[in-house]
């Protein structure tokens, strides 16, 4: 796993006050536009050596995707 990808993580797994917040942090800590980061975390939910390294946020996300696939 990248540095790139353990950075999204990282930012992923902390709580923000709301959208705006995360994405000033998304372009100032990473350098890509949130669209990229959302691509990239989306991802990295289906890759085991994620799972390994922050099981706890990747196991939450994938159940909020599952969610929202089981309501379409």
């Amino acid at each position: 796993m990248s540095a790139r990808d353990e950075a999204v993580l990282a930012v992923e797994s902390r709580s923000w006050p709301g959208p705006g917040p995360k994405e000033r942090a998304i372009r100032e800590q990473l350098g890509i536009s949130p669209t990229r980061y959302y691509q990239l975390l989306n991802a990295l939910l289906d890759d085991p050596q994620a799972l390994a390294h922050a099981p706890v946020t990747v196991n939450r996300l994938r159940r909020v995707r599952d969610a929202r696939r089981a309501r379409r």
